[in-house]
């Protein structure tokens, strides 16, 4: 499997994605590859995990367990892509499935929903910016759930969409399901509790390790469409995301949310609360914090385009790959 054909899958993923996502009709017969990840993970979880052993054990059986989740979802993949044909036919359903390990339209319905609520009523923003952050929904004002909405849009832009897009075009529907199987090991075990703080310390820091490229990819479609979009500062965009980027307490998701603020002209992250606790970290971009509903779907329009800024990236490198030198 060569690298023109591995961008071009991630090209064929994404457009399928954006334009039909996942039906509830599949999730409701079949589940998701993330919930069937989700599964393993809880069931490894429950048998490796033990909270009498010592720290180091645990760590030892979190890496065990990671490594069993990667190897459970390249296998897997790999396995389905032997079954199907070669050819179009093949090439379809290699796509038809990398498209599940993305999230452009699914993202952009959450965010979406969260504008059309807050201008229902507070009430109804907090309820629905619940759905889509781990934040004390109850501690947010009006522009505070401006705010998470669009955080969120900036963080998932990277770790739901454009790096399952980037393993696919590395490594084919098994390097994107690969990736999925280590963010959602991430997000169920890489806590700093004292149930994961020691089992999911392998999975944190290799969800670091595979978030790196993303991250700096998605500030850079998101700085790319600044300069395209009325209203959005490219300039604004860049500074931001030089300045702040690397004074976030992530790794990676000041990059996206730095790119967005300065577009934007926000100011973004800075202390939030998180189930009662303070969470103090640095503010991203310099702008307004008084936002609106009507931010948020500045943001959206942004991230749209940033989108397929994206799908237009990986098919000309096909193209370049493709075409005699």
């Amino acid at each position: 499997m060569d690298l023109a054909f591995t961008c071009s899958l991630a090209v064929l993923a994404l457009i399928v994605e954006a334009y039909a996502g996942y039906s509830q009709a599949l999730y409701r017969l079949f589940g998701h590859p993330v919930t069937w990840i989700g599964r393993l993970i809880s069931l490894l979880d429950r048998f490796l995990n033990h909270e009498s052993e010592a720290a180091e054990a645990r760590r030892v059986a979190g890496i065990a367990a990671l490594a069993l989740t990667l190897a459970a979802a390249v296998g897997v993949s790999a396995f389905v892509g032997t079954l199907l044909p070669e050819g179009l036919i093949g090439t379809i359903g290699l796509a038809l499935l990398s498209s599940t390990l993305l999230a452009q339209r699914s993202l952009a319905q959450h965010v979406g929903a969260v504008a059309a609520a807050l201008e229902r009523g507070l009430a109804e923003g907090r309820q629905a910016v619940a759905e889509i952050v781990g934040r004390d929904p109850a501690a947010l004002d009006e522009a505070g759930v401006v705010r998470a909405a669009i955080e969120s849009l900036a963080e998932n832009f990277s770790d739901g969409v454009v790096a399952p897009a980037f393993w696919i075009a590395l490594f084919g529907l098994s390097g994107g399901a690969a990736y999925k199987a280590a963010n959602t090991a991430d997000s169920m075990i890489g806590h700093r509790t004292p149930r994961h703080a020691d089992f999911g310390w392998a999975a944190a820091r290799f969800d670091d390790f595979v978030n790196l490229p993303a991250s700096r990819l998605a500030a850079a479609f998101l700085c790319l469409a600044a300069f395209i979009l009325p209203g959005a500062s490219g300039t604004g965009a860049v500074r931001t995301t030089r300045r702040d980027a690397r004074r976030h307490r992530s790794p990676n998701a000041g990059w996206p949310e730095a790119a967005m603020a300065g577009a934007l002209g926000l100011k973004l992250a800075g202390p939030r609360i998180y189930g009662g606790v303070m969470v103090d970290d640095a503010y991203m971009g310099e702008g307004r914090s008084e936002a609106t509903a009507s931010d948020i779907r500045r943001g959206l329009r942004l991230y749209r385009l940033a989108c397929a800024l994206q799908i237009l990236a990986y098919g000309l490198l096909a193209v370049l790959l493709i075409v005699p030198g």
